[in-house]
């Protein structure tokens, strides 16, 4: 008797991989966390530290940098590490439960102003800085690269990116909205941002949970930790960038996120000071959120139809267009501000859901050319280079500010008139600057290799590796004795 019956091929791969939609949602859930905490620090953290805790531009600028430097180390490792873990409930979902509570503690810790001088507050927001972003990519790294391993559909894939980024839009979006609100509400600002970071802290560490509980890691996915290859950290780094496709993703996401983290920096400096029109800024916030979480659907069906790298070509172009607007805008004109802002978001949503989309395609080219699946590796270049994004923006704004003679607010003048040098270093970033930034991730899209029709290539040739393997496997099974008991 043979034991063959018991070993049965897998064609899953072969076809579609539909995901209810309660996957989807309690998938795309657990991007609302580390949204929140990535929309309030790109939008609010820079102008926090300089108007709030009070420290210089430049000081405030470099807190963040200097995270990179661990980051660089903390997320390829916890990439690899995520690769090699074996537990029960698969290798991403269990560290998501690990890092939630510390997660909320330290998000809530950034927004505290300790009774420090100005040398002990850089101390503790660069310590608080660090240990945040750890734990961030104890969670992100791993939250990430569970995409691939839901499902292997490409347009699926797309499906399952414009949930995680409904969530993570949407979550950024009130936030945003609701954070100045919130601040506002106190007489002391302090106190403001202190009851507003309590509150999103909690809000953040629950979709984690949601996350473990509501999803599954496929199989095949699990089994490839125990088969996992022995290569070192290094040499897996080195193999991930020998893979053409996925240097074009990293270079697409960078330029695209550094564009958006320089807007997000500059955008609370330009209404307050340039346009004069602080209290816009919540409706700005929601005019560009807003549409960016209905375009994330309407980017997703034209993906259906057109190469990824199109639909990508199409958003960066509209919004180019109106961040050069953006610096022809004169002081006091409040009201073409929200319908650029509206059409902006439009725009800017491609860089949210495309280059995600993109690097499922990416790691199953890596399976093609190398037999393994290293999601963790690739993921975490990915978090990496979302948060270097955001610490370049902060660094470079608050860099240029302090440059050209930005006066930072104090007790005795809280709202100081800004020279012109500082207003039009102001209007470079939110303009003609991110524009040429965005215009060569436009110019690297249109060269991305994974089209449509290369991706299905890939996959066939995949399954058809996968049979073999498990056939093999079957004939081998086959060819042991069968013992009597």
């Amino acid at each position: 008797m043979t034991q063959a019956a018991n070993h049965p091929v897998n064609h899953s791969d072969q076809h579609s991989e539909k995901l209810s939609v309660w996957t989807k949602l309690a998938y795309g859930s657990g991007d609302l966390g580390t949204a929140i905490t990535a929309a309030l620090r790109s939008f609010f953290l820079l102008f926090f530290l300089t108007d709030v805790a009070r420290l210089s531009p430049i000081t405030a600028g470099s807190i963040l940098l200097i995270n990179r430097v661990w980051d660089a180390f903390n997320d390829p490792l916890i990439g690899w590490l995520s690769d090699r873990t074996v537990t029960r409930w698969g290798r991403r979902r269990p560290w998501l439960i690990a890092g939630a509570l510390p997660f909320g503690i330290l998000f809530f810790m950034t927004w505290v102003v300790p009774p420090f001088g100005p040398r002990g507050l850089y101390i503790y927001y660069v310590v608080v800085a660090l240990l945040l972003d750890t734990v961030y990519t104890i969670i992100n790294v791993p939250y990430v690269a569970l995409t691939p391993e839901l499902t292997q559909d490409y347009d699926e894939r797309t499906s399952l990116n414009s949930y995680r980024f409904a969530f993570s839009i949407g979550g950024g979006l009130v936030a945003a909205v609701l954070h100045p609100i919130i601040v506002n509400h106190f007489a002391d600002v302090r106190t403001g941002y202190m009851v507003s970071g309590a509150v999103w802290s909690i809000v953040s560490t629950i979709p984690c949970f949601i996350v473990f509980f509501g999803t599954k890691e496929r199989p095949e996915s699990m089994q490839k930790t125990q088969d996992a290859d022995s290569m070192g950290i290094l040499e897996q780094i080195k193999v991930a960038f020998s893979n053409k496709p996925y240097r074009f993703v990293i270079a697409i996401y960078l330029f695209s996120w550094l564009a958006l983290q320089l807007i997000s920096a500059v955008l609370i400096y330009y209404l307050n000071y340039y346009i004069g029109a602080p209290d816009m800024l919540p409706m700005v916030l929601l005019a560009i959120q807003g549409t960016a979480l209905v375009f994330l659907f309407i980017w997703s069906a034209v993906s259906r139809r057109l190469d990824k790298r199109y639909v990508y070509m199409i958003g960066a172009s509209i919004w180019i267009v109106v961040q050069i607007a953006l610096y022809f805008v004169q002081p006091g004109m409040r009201g073409v501000i929200i319908p650029l802002a509206a059409v902006a978001g439009a725009g800017a949503s491609v860089a949210y859901l495309i280059p995600w989309a993109m690097m499922p395609d990416v790691i199953e080219f890596d399976e093609l050319e190398t037999g393994q699946r290293r999601e963790g590796i690739f993921y975490g270049f990915m978090v990496f280079l979302q948060k270097t994004s955001i610490a370049l923006g902060i660094f470079m704004v608050g860099r240029v500010l302090s440059s050209n003679g930005y006066i930072t607010p104090t007790e005795a003048v809280p709202v100081p008139v800004q020279p012109d040098s500082a207003l039009n270093a102001i209007r470079l970033f939110i303009g003609p600057i991110p524009a040429v930034i965005l215009l060569i991730g436009l110019i690297l899209t249109y060269f991305y290799p994974v089209t449509r029709e290369k991706h299905g290539q890939i996959r066939a040739r995949l399954a058809e590796r996968r049979e073999a393997l498990d056939a093999a496997a079957a004939q081998k099974q086959d060819n042991i004795p069968a013992t009597d008991d």
